[in-house]
């Protein structure tokens, strides 16, 4: 786009030179003239229902015109429809329909402007409603078709106005794709030049969009099935009843026919300036492919395009030499077919050389109205005066009409008016107005005065001088000093009075005059030439070819006119620069790091100024990487030949020659001066420019000697120094700069004392740096008074007012001149203390800890300083309660800035307060104010200050404590809320009681049993009530006990309890002595000698009985025990046996509580035993037995 911009540039300037030249001739809105049509709506108004209807109709005359308006050839009274107005001084029309309906108006519109000199016309103004109809409401069957035939699908859109824009979409709004098998016709049909099994799907949708009222309607889906013929066989019966089925015979290949259009030809007419669109779709298989040619001639190059896969042929702004025969042309491998589409060109009427112009004639003069147009068939052309046919207008002896000319001769005052020419056949009409305005006015020159005109050296210049007069008047041009008029070579005098210079050349450059005459009078003007160096690349950047992922570096120096401000735009393949921070652009440069390959192309540089541009090319090549040994990476080699150019005063153009870089990319390049004359032998960076560049352009500061030197950094570090460059020296200037941060305060309270920040030795720009340090009062008509100081940076001012106001200024000079006009900065002299304290000080008691303090503040004049705050000093003088004792404690507040309030927060309630205030400055604290009191109120008490638990039992426990150390007013009792807590920390009900204010000690009785209560006690006061205290207690079960030892001794329901427990431990005894007794009498021994397993046998998990034992089961020890070798067995005092239960007749119970002992005599040994029980606990069942046995 960039590139058709420039591509036109001359285009546009040659049609600005003819613009020039044949421009009609305006009339000066300040002399009388008839109207003229400035502004009207198009012919074709088609308005929106939803917003008002708006036909313009604006023109201009001397004096201003009236407007009307007829509809449909009759008057259309605006002032007769509320809905409708006016605009004032235009003759718009705004019809507001919200008011009205908008069919009430549609029809043919047309303004008349009229004035006393002549009526223009507008054209007629169709005005049409905006129409989106509904589509009609159709059901679909699904449409079952053969692999490989044709198909279309309808879209038959509702018509619209204007008509809608078709396309096909799915059910997630995608556009269908199409492609040279699939395509969109023209009237909006979805044609297939053969189908496929994926063209199966049940969304195929035709969406209009109706452009005027902004909405999309939707036809209802239609449903493809694409089979082959098996599956159409096997499917026919699920699609008998609601499908339609298409083509069941099998399909083969087969040459294109035309779907459309129809047959072997057909015509088409286009009228000339549209656009002509014809379209040849195809059917085959396989898909045919259609090409264009024109049976007559060529097709129009530029005019012509191809879509919708070269069905469409499409050719805009059609001319006559577009007439012809068209031939489309459908082949493929099994053929080919033919249409030819004969198009004829209409043309609705044009003009020939232009719309007629408008007549300004003197009396006596004569002049010329044209209105020549042509069209196909040839137009007709009518004439009108004034708005009505020029037949019925009032004869007129100057004036003759001859077909499309109106001749007039020897014109006089009266023969003023507008003519429309109406030119008209079947296609369409022109209808223009031209005034015909008989004045006599001397020559006036519209061309500003005094303008200046650049152009470049070597280009065409223009200078216009365009003027008004009747007679018209006539142009002379003179240069400098009017030595002679300009009518020969190198000068053009154009008719319009312009003056062209065909080359430009600097010894043109003046002051040029151009003079209007005519019979009336002179008038001249003067207007200037200058002209320019032109633009030029004189470093064009040259092709590249780069490694992938290193950098690239395109120059682009440029040489142009000091007073032209060049602008440089780079392009890659004529299209801007991708948004990518690898592309750098600088004034004279482009650097693209980290190369890829698609950044391979044409790059393009592009240098414009206002009056002309330049540019160059270069191709950038990307190749892969060489790669190197990873071992052979290293720092740069210092750059070499370092050269200064292009030397100014501030300013040198540094280039060099980069070093090796060692495998690694050199990523930028820093420079670094030396200053010999200030600080030899330091080196400063100065700046820093990419890797990719060889050229920096320094900006130097005068009266430095510079040298200079480049270091390369890459990513393993940084280069040695280059080689130092030949010294530089700038000569020296006045300071470009004063000194920063200007103040101006005082230390003692009579004196100035200003400071600056002193410039640096580089700052200076010169020897001989000191500063004028300028100081006045700050007030009307006072005078500067001016000191110099050299080598210091600040200054005293003595014996000034306290506190008063002075502007101050400091001046760099050195020996070459001074430096800018310093800024103003506004200081004050020393401060003292404030002579006066706050007036007028009061205190409001906003609640019990909080007052808000108000007072008139210290005149600004009497602080004597900047106002840094208010300070209060409080202090409470005594509580108001008896309890509390005094405190005189001063406190101080502060509140920074110019304060006549505050607030004084963290008071003690019930309290009686003194307090004053006083302002302050730098300098200390002023006089204070009077002292004022106030009180607080009653306020919320402190917790009390002990809680302690007495004399606790199993339902009762006492609460003793003492009253709030702050009491903040009058207790007027206490609050004790309590609740259990029982061993999981879960909170029992809470209890809540109201004691009186001179208890300090409660008793509460009837308490249930709880391992720990929970206690809350807080004070009141006619405030509320205060924070409370709370305790949490623990009842020792041992203490509550003791406590009420006696008691339950002697209760009734103790003693049965005891005898109860008594008789059921003697029950227990009896049934344990009968078991065993029972269980003495069974017989073992038998068995016991008869077993010869030595073994321990277990219980039978069967019968619940004991199993039988060894001989020798009693000579075995225990486990765990320890037999000595006497073989008997002595068991250790923590061992358990058969034998303890055996010397003893008492029964013995498990943990368990399971019933074990001995069912047999006491022995004197364990030899001798006759019946031992087994170490297994007795089975339910035996013990049972053992029961009966015994009874």
């Amino acid at each position: 786009m960039m590139m058709m911009e420039l591509r036109h540039l001359d285009a546009a300037l040659l049609v600005l030179i003819l613009g020039h030249l044949s421009s009609a001739l305006e009339v000066p809105l300040d002399l009388p003239q008839p109207p003229t049509i400035t502004h009207q709506s198009p012919k074709e108004y088609i308005m929106d229902p939803r917003e008002n209807i708006i036909i313009h109709c604006d023109a201009k005359g001397k004096p201003h015109p009236s407007f009307s308006w007829t509809r449909n050839g009759t008057h259309f009274d605006v002032e007769q429809d509320p809905s409708v107005m006016m605009r004032p001084h235009s003759g718009t029309l705004v019809v507001d329909l919200s008011r009205a309906r908008p069919e009430n108006f549609e029809g043919v519109f047309q303004c008349t402007a009229r004035n006393k000199y002549g009526s223009a016309v507008s054209n007629n103004i169709v005005v049409r409603q905006s129409k989106s109809p509904l589509w009609s409401k159709e059901k679909f069957k699904p449409i079952v078709v053969q692999e490989g035939v044709s198909l279309v699908l309808p879209c038959r859109p509702p018509a619209g106005l204007p008509p809608p824009i078709i396309f096909w979409m799915d059910n997630n709004f995608q556009k269908l794709p199409q492609s040279k098998r699939v395509s969109q016709s023209l009237n909006g049909d979805l044609y297939f030049s053969n189908v496929r099994r994926e063209d199966s799907r049940n969304d195929y949708i035709c969406y209009a969009r109706f452009t005027h009222t902004q909405t999309i309607q939707q036809k209802q889906p239609i449903t493809v099935k694409v089979l082959n013929l098996d599956a159409i066989n096997d499917t026919m019966a699920d699609y008998y009843n609601d499908t339609e089925l298409l083509n069941e015979a099998p399909v083969d290949e087969r040459k294109p026919t035309f779907l459309i259009p129809s047959g072997h030809s057909s015509a088409k007419m286009v009228l000339r300036g549209h656009v002509l669109e014809m379209e040849c779709i195809a059917e085959g298989l396989p898909t045919p492919e259609v090409s264009w040619t024109k049976v007559s001639g060529d097709l129009p190059g530029r005019r012509a395009s191809f879509l919708h896969f070269n069905k469409t042929l499409r050719i805009v702004n059609v001319s006559e030499s577009d007439a012809g025969d068209y031939r489309c042309t459908a082949r493929n491998q099994l053929g080919s077919a033919q249409h030819t589409i004969s198009v004829t060109v209409k043309a609705a009427p044009y003009w020939i050389s232009g719309p007629p112009k408008n007549l300004v004639l003197a009396p006596g003069e004569s002049g010329v109205l044209t209105c020549r147009a042509s069209g196909t068939p040839k137009p007709s052309i009518m004439w009108s005066r004034n708005g009505g046919p020029i037949e019925n207008s009032p004869k007129d002896i100057s004036r003759k009409v001859e077909d499309d000319t109106i001749i007039f001769t020897d014109v006089q005052a009266d023969s003023s008016a507008v003519y429309q020419c109406n030119i008209s056949n079947p296609y369409g009409y022109l209808l223009s107005n031209a005034f015909v305005n008989v004045l006599s006015e001397p020559p006036r020159v519209l061309t500003p005065a005094n303008k200046l005109y650049q152009v470049i050296e070597n280009r065409p210049a223009l200078m216009d001088c365009s003027s008004f007069g009747s007679p018209i008047p006539k142009i002379t041009w003179f240069k400098d000093s009017r030595a002679s008029t300009l009518d020969g070579d190198p000068y053009i005098l154009h008719d319009n009075g312009t003056l062209e210079i065909q080359v430009a050349q600097p010894q043109h450059k003046g002051k040029y005059t151009c003079v209007a005459t005519n019979m009336l009078g002179i008038y001249e003007n003067h207007v200037y030439l200058e002209t320019k160096e032109p633009t030029r690349i004189i470093k064009q950047p040259d092709d590249k070819v780069v490694q992938r992922g290193r950098s690239v570096l395109f120059e682009c120096r440029v040489k142009h006119d000091k007073d032209l401000l060049p602008s440089v735009i780079w392009l890659k393949d004529d299209e801007e620069l991708p948004d990518d921070e690898r592309f750098i652009v600088e004034f004279d440069s482009l650097s693209i790091t980290d190369v890829s390959e698609r950044d391979a192309g044409t790059y393009k540089c592009i240098v414009n100024t206002t009056l002309d541009h330049d540019l160059a090319t270069a191709e950038l090549t990307v190749v892969e990487p060489t790669p190197a040994p990873a071992d052979l990476h290293g720092r740069p080699d210092p750059p070499t030949d370092l050269e200064l150019t292009d030397q100014k005063k501030r300013s040198v153009q540094l280039t060099w020659i980069p070093g090796e870089e060692h495998n690694s990319p050199i990523e930028e390049f820093v420079i670094q001066y030396e200053d010999s004359l200030h600080r030899r032998g330091h080196w400063h960076d100065l700046a820093r420019v990419p890797g990719t560049k060889t050229t920096a352009h320094l900006k130097l500061s005068p009266h430095v000697y510079y040298t200079f030197r480049v270091l390369a950094r890459n990513a393993v570090g940084l280069s040695e120094p280059s080689s130092p460059s030949r010294m530089y020296k700038t000569d020296p200037a006045a300071p470009d700069q004063n000194p920063k941060d200007v103040r101006g305060s005082g230390t003692e309270h009579n004196n100035l004392v200003i400071t600056w920040q002193p410039l640096s030795g580089l700052q200076s720009n010169g020897p001989g740096l000191h500063y004028k340090v300028s100081w006045r009062p700050k007030r009307p008509g006072s005078d500067w008074t001016t000191v110099t100081v050299a080598n210091n940076s600040r200054f005293t001012v003595s014996g000034t007012p306290t506190f008063s106001p002075y502007e101050i200024k400091v001046q760099a000079v050195n020996d070459h001149g001074d430096g800018p006009e310093p800024a103003v900065a506004l200081g004050y002299s020393g401060e003292d203390l404030p002579v006066s304290a706050p007036t007028n000080v009061r205190a409001t008691v906003v609640n019990s800890t909080l007052a808000e303090l108000h007072w008139d503040p210290v005149p600004l004049h009497l602080i004597r300083g900047h106002v840094q705050g208010y300070k209060v000093y409080y202090w409470r003088r005594h509580n108001l309660h008896k309890h509390n004792p005094d405190h005189m404690e001063k406190r101080i507040l502060t509140f920074s800035g110019n304060h006549s309030h505050g607030m004084l927060p963290g008071l003690h309630p019930f309290s009686h307060y003194s307090f004053n205030v006083r302002v302050f400055n730098k300098k200390g604290d002023g006089p204070r104010s009077t002292t004022q009191q106030f009180k607080t109120p009653e306020g919320e008490p402190g917790p009390p200050v002990s809680l302690s638990v007495t004399d606790p039992s199993l339902d009762s426990l006492t609460l003793a404590w003492s009253p709030p150390h702050e009491h903040n007013g009058h207790i007027t009792g206490y609050d004790l809320k309590y609740q259990p807590v029982n061993n999981s920390n879960e909170l029992g009900p809470e209890e809540e009681l109201a004691l009186a204010a001179n208890e300090t000690s409660v008793t509460l009785k009837n308490l249930k049993y709880s391992p720990r209560y929970r206690f809350y006690l807080n004070a009141r006061t006619s405030a509320g009530a205060g924070p409370a205290f709370s305790l949490e207690h623990a009842v020792k079960l041992e203490e509550a006990v003791t406590s009420r030892q006696v008691d339950i001794a002697t209760q009734g329901w103790f003693i049965g309890l005891m005898c109860a427990i008594a008789l059921l431990i003697l029950v227990l005894l009896i049934i344990c002595f009968i078991q065993r007794n029972k269980g003495g009498k069974y017989p073992v021994k038998e068995k016991e000698d008869a077993h010869t397993d030595p073994e321990f046998q277990p219980m039978k998990d069967d019968d619940c009985t004991f199993v039988e034992y060894s001989d020798n089961e009693d000579h075995k020890p225990l486990k765990g025990s320890r037999t000595p070798s006497n073989g008997t067995v002595k068991r250790d005092d923590s061992d358990d046996s058969l034998v303890d239960y055996g010397e003893g007749g008492d029964g013995q119970f498990n943990e368990d509580g399971s019933f074990i002992g001995q069912y047999s005599g006491k022995s004197s040994s364990r030899d001798n035993a006759e019946g031992q029980e087994s170490s297994g606990a007795p089975s339910p069942i035996n013990a049972m037995n053992s029961l009966n046995s015994f009874v």
